[in-house]
């Protein structure tokens, strides 16, 4: 019996450190770039765009698509910076917690 009540309170402090890696990867940004600066994207801890920044000088109607280019490499690049900080935050909020392998945070 003693065993199980070690389980049910460690699966408390997991499900309590996992709570606040979800709050602390939602305060998360990143900042995608493309086009050497010409082009910003911010997105949020929950991948939402936050904001986009264009250099007006790439605002040419006739290269529209040069700029579309551009915005999803921002994109990209801002989504993968995310994506690193999310993995880094939830690792440390888990500490020493083994997961089985194949399994990635956040769930």
């Amino acid at each position: 019996m003693k065993d199980i009540m070690g389980l049910m309170k460690q699966a408390k402090e997991m499900q309590e450190k996992m709570e606040a890696a979800k709050a602390k990867v939602a305060d998360l940004r990143a900042e995608g770039v493309s086009g050497g600066g010409m082009v910003r994207i911010t997105l949020s801890g929950e991948g939402h765009m936050q904001s986009i920044n264009i250099d007006p000088a790439m605002i040419v109607p006739d290269e529209a698509e040069i700029l579309e280019d551009l915005i999803i490499a921002a994109y990209h690049d801002a989504k993968i910076k995310i994506d690193q900080k999310q993995a880094e935050t939830m690792q440390s909020a888990m500490g020493d917690i083994q997961l089985p392998e194949g399994m990635k945070l956040p769930f």
